[in-house]
């Protein structure tokens, strides 16, 4: 199987039966740009073609998991509306791809994930998160709707009180408290993550394959119920708010930071 097409943003390496996906843009801590979005949205249905494919593990080049959207992108998706439409399609693709995708994922959560980064990790199966780092939906915090990960997920796992309260607030949630609310399955010092992740991936990868397939399927059900029911109205809404003056003005003053 052939993965170059998704570098240099989205590097695909094999390890046996395991796909290591890594998000490859450390300088700007693995925003997602649109080169990247789209590799984001196109892999999964690759993975799923691949037969010698068992398992896919996640994470991110350089200090940092995934730092969420890339923030000249949102600036450039205020004042065209036709660039707004193709990246909120382009969010309904990526989240409905991977749920729908049948080899259990990984997150290797070497550092912050922070909104789509966060969306990422929790739409995986099993989260190995650094226990120095933080996950946080800012959504809200910069004047957007929150639209796919967190709107659709983050109620199933923590409660809805709890989902509401980080949602709407944009607070970082530490390592420990993410553990605790159920945003991670385990700690590990960062040096250690992705030891941990290709030591669970290597075990999901043992297990007898219809089986892991069909009960992750099963168990993903939920969500893709929860999808179908949230993402039609909250991407139309974030969508409309990426022609706010609210998104200007917010970009403006986290880009001065």
């Amino acid at each position: 199987m052939d993965y170059s097409r998704f570098a240099p943003s989205l590097l695909v390496t094999t390890d046996g039966p395991l796909r290591i996906l890594t998000m490859n843009r450390p300088d700007d801590l693995n925003s997602v740009d649109d080169d990247l979005h789209e590799a984001l949205q196109n892999v999964w249905g690759t993975l799923m073609d691949d037969d010698d494919a068992r398992c896919v593990v996640i994470t991110g080049a350089g200090r940092a998991f995934c730092s969420g959207g890339y923030l000249p992108d949102f600036e450039r998706n205020y004042h065209d509306a036709s660039a707004r439409r193709k990246s909120i399609r382009g969010a309904d693709r990526l989240a409905r791809a991977m749920l729908d995708c049948e080899l259990p994922i990984v997150a290797a959560v070497n550092g912050p994930a922070v909104g789509l980064g966060c969306s990422l990790a929790v739409m995986s199966d099993i989260v190995v998160m650094a226990d120095d780092t933080f996950m946080s939906d800012p959504h809200v915090s910069v004047g957007l709707v929150a639209g796919d990960g967190g709107a659709v997920v983050w109620p199933l796992i923590m409660g809805i009180l709890k989902a509401k309260e980080f949602i709407l607030l944009g607070d970082r949630i530490p390592a420990a408290e993410a553990q605790r609310l159920g945003l991670a399955n385990r700690l590990a010092p960062r040096d250690e993550v992705m030891i941990q992740a290709l030591e669970l991936a290597n075990r999901l990868a043992q297990q007898p394959r219809q089986a892991v397939r069909d009960t992750k399927r099963a168990l993903n059900l939920h969500l893709i119920n929860a999808a179908n029911l949230v993402m039609p109205f909250a991407l139309a809404a974030e969508n409309e708010s990426f022609g706010t003056d609210d998104v200007r003005q917010k970009v403006a003053e986290f880009t001065k930071r």
